[in-house]
């Protein structure tokens, strides 16, 4: 899982990152072309959204910026690894 930085509000980024990867692999089992687009979709909308909040978790003084590059690499690595699991989706059909 992710390796994050200790500091203030890591937990809740650990909880929406969690949440977001879980839910997405979920929905692997039953997917289509359609769904392996959503899934890509919901991954590049996890990322957003962690990206925003740890900007504004650095903005606000809550981490630090090298603290918040680590966090953003791991999350972009996780969305990452979404979107390739997405991609074979076609090439394995269920």
């Amino acid at each position: 899982m992710l390796s994050l930085p200790d500091s203030k509000g890591e937990d809740s980024m650990k909880k929406i990152v969690f949440a977001s990867v879980a839910a997405l692999g979920l929905s692997v089992a039953a997917c289509d072309s359609a769904a392996e687009n959503e899934m890509e979709d919901q991954a590049e909308e996890m990322e957003d959204a962690a990206d925003a909040e740890i900007d504004a978790m650095e903005d606000s003084g809550a981490i630090t910026d090298d603290q918040a590059d680590t966090m953003e690499d791991n999350v972009d690595a996780q969305a990452e690894a979404m979107e390739e699991e997405a991609d074979t989706m076609d090439a394995d059909p269920s």
